[in-house]
Formats: C-alpha cells, sequence, structure tokens
C-alpha cells in the first residue's frame, strides 16, 4: 500500500528594503539591522543608506550618504538633477522588489515623498518610518498626508506618538535609539574648567561653513582667560584635515587648540562648556550634560529663503558672549543641566533598536495575515 506524498513547503525570506540619507541614520539604520537580525535571520536587506548599513546588508546594498547628505534649501536645489534621478530609481526599485516592508529612515525631504510615491504605485505596500519626521515644529498640516502614505511610525519622542495617533496614524514609541550607544562612551572624569569643545559637525560641507565662525571667536575668549584651550572634535580622519588646513590659512595661533579625530564623547564629558554645531551632537551634548552654545550656518540663498534669525546671529561676538555666560554664571550653567535631565529623562530607557525591530517584525507578519485572510 502506498503513502500519499506529503506536501512541503519552505518559508520564504522576508525583505525589507531601506532608505536612510544621513550619517546618523546610518547609524540607527545599522543597529536596526542587528537587532532585526537577532529577531529573525532570515531577512534580507536592501535599498540605500551608508557604510555601516552596507557592512551588514552586504552588496546589493547601495552606499549613496557621501552624495545624498546635503545641507539647506540652496544646498538641495545645486543637486536637484541627482535627487531626481536618485528618487525615481529608488521608487522602481521597491516596485520591483516588492519589499515585505519598505522602511524609511528620517530623511524627509526625500523620504516623506518618496512613502506618497510609493503608496499610489503600490497601495498595498507595507511602508513604516523610523525616527520620525519634526513636522510637529515646521509643518503639522503634513501629518494628514503622512496618515494616508504609512502604516506605522516609530517614534523616538513620546509626545510625538500623541500627535500622530490623533491623525489616525499607528504609532509606536519606541525610545531613542542613541541612548545605548551614548551609555557605552560615558567615563568617570572631572571636568576641565580651562577647556572649551568645539563641534563643528560631521559633514564637510556643514564644517566649511561653520568651523570659521568658530575660529573667529576663539582669540577674544582667550583673551579673557590665558589658560583656556580648545578641542575640536572631527568626526573622521578627512574632517580633521580640512580644519587644519582653515587653521594654517587663517594663520591663527595653534598652541591653544588641538584636533581631536573619533573623541566627540570623551571631549563633551571633559570640557566645561561647548560651541556646537545644530544636528545631533545637540542631544549628545544634552546627555552628556555639556553647556553648550548653539550654531547654526547655512547657504545665503537658503537664509534669504527662510529668513533665519539664527543665520544673522551666528557671529563670533554673540558667540564669545554666550560662552562667557556659560562659563561665568553658575546659574545659566545650572539650568542648562536641569533642563537637559528633563529632556534626557524623556527618551527612554534604551533598547530603542529592539523595540522597533520588534515593531518591524509585527508589522511584517500583520502583513502576512491579511493575505493569507484574504
Amino acid at each position: 500500500m502506498g503513502h500519499k506524498p506529503v506536501a512541503t513547503t519552505r518559508m520564504k525570506s522576508k525583505t525589507i528594503y531601506f532608505v536612510a540619507g544621513e550619517a546618523s541614520a546610518d547609524n540607527h539604520g545599522a543597529a536596526l539591522m542587528r537587532s532585526l537580525r537577532e529577531l529573525d535571520v532570515d531577512l534580507d536587506f536592501i535599498g540605500r543608506g551608508g557604510p555601516q548599513m552596507r557592512a551588514i546588508a552586504g552588496g546589493q546594498f547601495k552606499n549613496w550618504i557621501d552624495d545624498a547628505a546635503v545641507l539647506g534649501l540652496w544646498e538641495v536645489i545645486r543637486k536637484y538633477g541627482y535627487f531626481r534621478v536618485q528618487f525615481h530609481e529608488t521608487l522602481n526599485e521597491v516596485q520591483k522588489t516588492k519589499p515585505d516592508a519598505v522602511v524609511l529612515i528620517d530623511y524627509p525631504g526625500f523620504n516623506l515623498r518618496l512613502a506618497h510615491a510609493v503608496r499610489k504605485r503600490s497601495p498595498r505596500q507595507k511602508i513604516i518610518y523610523y525616527i520620525s519626521p519634526q513636522v510637529w515644529a515646521w509643518n503639522r498640516g503634513r501629518i494628514k498626508e503622512m496618515a494616508r502614505s504609512l502604516d506605522v511610525m516609530l517614534c523616538i519622542f513620546p509626545f510625538e506618538a500623541d500627535l500622530y495617533n490623533k491623525s489616525g496614524l499607528r504609532t509606536v514609541f519606541v525610545g531613542h535609539p542613541m541612548i545605548d550607544r551614548l551609555r557605552a562612551q560615558k567615563i568617570d572624569i572631572k571636568r576641565d574648567t580651562n577647556l572649551i569643545g568645539l563641534f563643528p559637525g560631521s559633514r564637510l560641507r556643514e564644517v566649511r561653513k561653520i568651523f570659521p565662525v568658530m575660529l573667529e571667536s576663539l582669540p577674544e575668549l582667550q583673551k579673557q582667560n590665558r589658560d583656556m584651550r580648545f578641542e575640536v572634535a572631527a568626526a573622521s580622519g578627512e574632517l580633521a584635515h580640512e580644519m587644519r588646513k582653515m587653521l594654517d590659512q587663517r594663520a591663527q595661533d595653534q598652541q591653544g587648540i588641538q584636533i581631536k579625530v573619533g573623541e566627540t564623547a570623551a571631549l563633551m564629558q571633559r570640557a566645561f562648556a561647548g560651541i556646537v554645531a545644530s544636528g545631533s551632537a545637540t542631544l549628545e551634548a544634552a546627555y552628556f550634560r555639556l553647556p553648550f552654545v548653539l550654531v547654526y550656518k547655512v547657504a545665503w540663498p537658503t537664509y534669504l529663503a527662510a529668513r533665519l534669525v539664527i543665520q544673522h546671529r551666528a557671529r563670533p561676538d554673540a558667540i564669545v558672549k554666550a560662552v562667557r555666560r556659560l562659563i561665568e554664571n553658575a546659574d545659566v550653567r545650572d539650568r542648562m543641566i536641569a533642563e537637559f535631565d528633563t529632556i534626557i529623562g524623556k527618551l527612554g530607557e534604551g533598547g530603542a533598536s529592539n523595540q522597533a525591530a520588534r515593531a518591524i517584525i509585527e508589522e511584517i507578519g500583520r502583513k502576512i495575515d491579511m493575505k493569507q485572510i484574504n
């Protein structure tokens, strides 16, 4: 008597298409990929991001960070042709590969448009946004549009979840991904009252705009205190080389200025005050409780279009005045540090990447269940 053959099925690997356009998003994306692999080893990662994500994903993943990371409206306009090509390439790749999920990491100028276009072409495509764009700060009207384009928003600030949920967009608060990374970089060290930390950014174009303004403020600060020293955080050897060239071109006395590569966290814990370029470094400084002056500078066409008052105030004399207040006024320092503690206390207890990974796997599973029902 023969046996009836038994049908066997092999679980198909799941594919996630990522889009990250800046160095910080590459950090967060790589951590998320590692957490996803821990939950489900049978995952394929495709898309575009930076070198860390590519190292995990493999050869099919595109590293476009150097070209994609731009600062300001004018810089985007200059590279409009490049972004137009990349946008359509990405859209076509998503449609061709039909991933189980598209995960968009920050980078709202590109990713929000992409989400809308993907939804229009492929209504059933699962689209997840990680590190929500700060539309609550610049355009709340876009939230309803986002609710139509996205399946779920993974937020890193708790108040964002309430804001997005009201619009009908399902939202999960996962905590801030920097908490785990910075916690591991804490050191037990006393602050040097004569040391000022300079943090001019992690991108070359940003450094070229902001570092010269920082340098102009240093002679006046040293006049107030001859023992004052300055250390500059360089995110890479390339940026350190560029900074040294700027110092040489200015014929500035370099006795009290040292450039440190890859020591941002340590410098934030040793310095007595900081001068920080706008960006993720501001939140890092808050985490390490470093009182700082914020500097933000963009191309003049961007300034004229946006009327940014901060741009006008990014002057050496204003920086000197603000730094001196932080150094000399203990009440000002204490108030700023207290505000830091309040902010950091709201960012979760850590494990953001793990929580985001679980939410993504759950969302993919939700899609599979719908298919089975249909």
